[in-house]
């Protein structure tokens, strides 16, 4: 059953909030020069950083129970709005792993980015344009068949793209969430999340890695790294082989993140203080089951999913004393127009630096060439230089939100 749709003021402010964090810890001048609390933890452990992607995954879930009712049951419609934005949302994240791997006979330099730009503008279009449902699942899943066919055609140039990735999982999760959210009442989701996390504690503390007898969470000597190699082999991110952090068994504890923030969405909309209560309960029993899970973003841990959501009700359930029922200000409105066009910002923000750097400054990419000449003589301090890039492209997706605002375009998948 599909509900009227809202916009919850707190609920945007809060993924308006996770879009600027993610926009400043992406894209810092120099990765060698950053502020402690703009780093993830290097394996176990959290930082503000370690937050931003379940926060994004909390949110999704949290608008839930304004477009759904928990245990309605599942039509053919439904099954196909739900089928349609996952597949969009894994489309857009698997291109974003594709757009430097997109070749035009030899070209090279500008001629190349302008056609790889052109794809990009095709596919955007496709991914992100307002079609009728049927529209958008066919598209999507042709867009996303001929990448995984590519991927997997034994072509050298596509052998190792990554198949894994931020909005790959968004999709997955919102998929199996959305369902488990439709066909079942809370209470059986309830025993549904309680049973993903406990198990996937168990697997990772008891069963052996095959052929190592390795138990435990240790990077790379895990369950789910082992999982990755055999299912994913080199399509996984570079800088982790031969596991990744989006792989593949720490998905099903995302998706109990995303089922937590439909419960909170409930709490939102009928008692703040309940939220507020939940979230203190969640972040503690977080912080207790590290004792023996510890928490650790790359593997999604259990811990990890209780802490962020805890986090994030409480942030939201604050959020929404200070600003549902209340008009706007210059803060709250800049925050909503953040966080009513995610999708857009996050594929962009993608695309731009991969493309900006195609194009040399006397042989520099030019957003090297921009931070080194322009930024760094501004400071003393490398982690402030590295700051204000980030910062400045803070500032370039604002203006662009506020064109969209102007024009009151939301994009969506």
């Amino acid at each position: 059953m599909t509900l009227a749709k809202q916009r919850i003021v707190s609920l945007d402010v809060f993924r308006g909030l996770t879009m600027i964090l993610m926009i400043t810890v992406n894209n810092p001048g120099d990765w060698s020069n950053v502020y402690a609390p703009l780093l993830h933890a290097e394996w176990h452990g959290w930082t503000p950083t370690d937050l931003v992607f379940p926060f994004f995954v909390f949110a999704m879930g949290m608008a839930l129970p304004f477009s759904m009712k928990p245990g309605s049951g599942l039509s053919k419609d439904d099954f196909l709005k739900i089928l349609a934005r996952s597949t969009r949302l894994i489309a857009l994240g698997l291109f974003l792993n594709f757009f430097s791997k997109i070749e035009f006979g030899s070209a090279q330099g500008v001629t190349l980015l302008l056609f790889r730009l052109m794809i990009t503008g095709f596919v955007g279009f496709l991914l992100m344009g307002n079609f009728p449902t049927k529209i958008k699942l066919y598209s999507s899943l042709a867009i996303l068949g001929i990448m995984l066919v590519l991927a997997y055609s034994g072509l050298p140039h596509f052998e190792q793209v990554r198949i894994p990735g931020v909005l790959q999982r968004l999709g997955t999760v919102y998929f199996f969430a959305a369902l488990i959210y439709l066909a079942f009442s809370l209470r059986v989701q309830w025993g549904i999340g309680l049973s993903v996390l406990v198990v996937y504690w168990l697997l990772l503390a008891y069963v052996p890695v095959p052929g190592t007898g390795v138990t435990g969470f240790e990077k790379g000597a895990n369950l789910p790294a082992w999982l990755d190699g055999i299912i994913l082999g080199d399509h996984v991110w570079s800088s982790s082989k031969p596991w990744d952090p989006e792989g593949v068994l720490s998905t099903l504890p995302a998706i109990i993140s995303c089922l937590l923030g439909a419960w909170a969405g409930v709490f939102l909309r009928e008692d703040k203080k309940k939220l507020l209560i939940t979230g203190v309960v969640l972040f503690i029993g977080g912080l207790v089951w590290s004792t023996v899970f510890p928490i650790n973003k790359a593997l999604w841990t259990s811990s990890f999913v209780l802490l962020t959501a805890g986090l994030g009700s409480i942030i939201v359930g604050l959020l929404g004393f200070v600003v549902d029922g209340k008009p706007l200000n210059a803060l709250t409105s800049f925050l909503v127009m953040w966080g009513v066009n995610p999708i857009i910002v996050f594929f962009g923000a993608g695309i731009l630096p991969r493309a900006l750097n195609m194009i040399k400054v006397n042989d520099k990419a030019l957003l090297s060439a921009f931070y080194k000449n322009g930024i760094v003589p501004l400071f003393e301090d490398p982690r402030n230089s590295s700051l204000l890039f980030a910062l400045v492209h803070v500032a370039f997706w604002s203006l662009v939100l506020l064109y969209l605002r102007k024009e009151k375009m939301i994009i969506k998948v």
